[in-house]
């Protein structure tokens, strides 16, 4: 080794040595300052909530659509020209109010020409009766007199001549003939008029139809015609045409729920049920009016309906509503909030219990009914235990905490 190079190796091992003392000394002072886990002082804050006995209930909430209770097209019986409208958009009506009146002038034209018939038909009636009624004076004088020759004949024989017997006998049978035929002729005129009266009838009911009157109390939501326009029958299949007007039952409203199939079993007919309407801010009562009693087999849902009472038009349909239905309920049950336990599944889940000596033991719950807040503890818990309330990530088995009250817990939901 060069004697010029030995007084820069010296520095470098020097320079080294002074490093690694100062790496020791600073290593044994952030040892000494690491804190202590087991110092009280130094145990991390925790909030906690109380185990505790309390009345809950589990709640099935869909949102939904109101729909009125029934809703219809308003057509006509019969094509006509609107003579005179009573209805316009917005305008309640109740059942059999009048609508709007149709001009149908070719309509009254037969009818005219169907009470023509009729009375036509009631003349011919009189004339066979009158006609009836000769025949038959006409036999009764034909066929006494051949009874009366008769008579003579077989008491006095040759006393009147053969030729005269014949005659009286043709002229009975004559006699009893036209009477046949005027029976025939009266029967005939009898049908006609009978005819006649019901082309009239059915004439006059179509014409009746010229007078469009509400089938139920609604709401007019929608008018597709005005006066003067022609409004089709609605009973033409080649009518493309829209009806008089829409009209909607909405004093009485529909709600359809499609309830999913595990709570199928809970769905009884009758039952009350909330409705909180976000946009009026209001809650309304409806009651489960009807059910499929089938599951979709695509959806694994049950068509339900709910039936909400409108008096006073508040609600509109279209607006859309959170139906909550109650499903099971449980009192006097130990119970902790949702946020202080780990659900796993199964019913089962895990809490971080903080024991009278404040050291976190990580335990096993198996969980029963869960309402929007709570679940009830079947087992695991006691009550008056604290459970940490929030993340359990972040603590571990063991550990001393610092607990203090979270506040009060959350009021059950009415």
């Amino acid at each position: 080794m060069n004697k010029a190079t030995q007084p820069a190796l010296d520095r470098f091992f020097l320079g080294l040595q002074v490093f690694a003392v100062f790496l020791i000394g600073v290593m044994l002072s952030a040892c000494a300052a690491k804190p202590n886990p087991d110092d009280p002082a130094n145990a991390p804050h925790v909030a906690v909530v109380k185990v505790e006995r309390r009345d809950i209930a589990s709640d099935l909430e869909i949102a939904s659509e109101f729909l009125p209770y029934q809703e219809i097209d308003v057509f006509a019986k019969v094509s006509g020209y609107i003579q005179k409208l009573y209805v316009d958009w917005g305008t309640h009506v109740k059942q059999g109010q009048l609508l709007a009146v149709l001009e149908i002038p070719e309509l009254q034209q037969q009818i005219d020409e169907d009470q023509a018939a009729v009375r036509g038909s009631e003349h011919d009636l009189s004339r066979f009766r009158e006609e009836l009624s000769r025949n038959e004076s006409m036999y009764s004088v034909a066929h006494i007199t051949y009874s009366r020759i008769a008579d003579v004949q077989k008491t006095q024989p040759g006393l009147v001549a053969q030729e005269e017997i014949d005659e009286a006998q043709g002229k009975d049978l004559q006699a009893s003939a036209n009477v046949s035929a005027a029976k025939d002729s009266l029967a005939s005129a009898e049908q006609s008029l009978a005819a006649a009266k019901a082309a009239l009838e059915k004439d006059r009911a179509l014409y009746a139809y010229a007078r469009i009157t509400a089938p139920f109390d609604g709401v007019v939501t929608q008018v597709n015609a005005y006066t003067g326009a022609l409004l089709p029958a609605g009973t033409s299949t080649s009518n493309g045409g829209l009806g008089l007007c829409h009209l909607s039952q909405n004093n009485l409203l529909r709600l359809v729920i499609p309830v999913p199939e595990r709570a199928v079993g809970d769905i009884h007919l009758g039952s009350s049920v909330a409705i909180r309407v976000s946009t009026i801010n209001d809650t309304f009562e409806g009651k489960i009016v009807r059910f499929s009693g089938q599951i979709d087999n695509q959806t694994r849902t049950m068509h339900t309906e709910v039936e909400v009472p409108n008096p006073k038009y508040v609600l509109v349909p279209g607006m859309y509503a959170s139906v909550r239905i109650p499903l099971h309920s449980a009192t006097n049950v130990l119970t902790v909030p949702l946020q202080a336990v780990r659900a796993t599944g199964n019913d089962d889940g895990t809490v971080l219990v903080v024991n009278n000596a404040n050291r976190i033991e990580r335990r096993a719950v198996k969980l029963g009914l869960q309402s929007a807040d709570f679940y009830e503890v079947i087992s695991g818990l006691s009550e008056n235990e604290k459970v940490i309330f929030g993340e359990q990530n972040q603590y571990k088995d063991g550990e001393l905490v610092s607990p203090s009250d979270a506040g009060p817990a959350p009021a059950p939901q009415e």
